[in-house]
């Protein structure tokens, strides 16, 4: 498994639009044959902060899910809503080996 922790804060006027996109591709990412997980999380104690925690079965299918329309839709409509660049950090998986995924 490759995993992909995406970190992005947003700023507040733009909450509820960057919410309706992202589950557009959460959605859509989650029918890519490649995609084991799509999580879309938002933290607690500051709702303008959001975590993308994607899992896919091989390193490529990340490459693959950047190439995918619903990508390029999301990439275009929040690249104004950001309060500064997202950060992306990337995992292989250890354990467990094989998750069922």
């Amino acid at each position: 498994m490759y995993i992909v922790h995406v970190s992005i804060h947003v700023k507040p006027e733009y909450v509820d639009a960057f919410v309706q996109a992202t589950l557009d591709n959460a959605k859509n990412s989650l029918k890519e044959p490649g995609v084991a997980r799509f999580d879309f999380i938002q933290q607690q104690d500051d709702p303008t902060r959001f975590m993308l925690v994607e899992v896919y079965r091989q390193e490529q299918d990340a490459a693959l899910h950047k190439e995918t329309a619903h990508y390029a839709r999301w990439r275009d409509t929040v690249a104004e809503m950001m309060a500064e660049p997202r950060q992306s950090v990337r995992y292989t998986n250890i354990y467990p080996e094989d998750a069922g995924w």
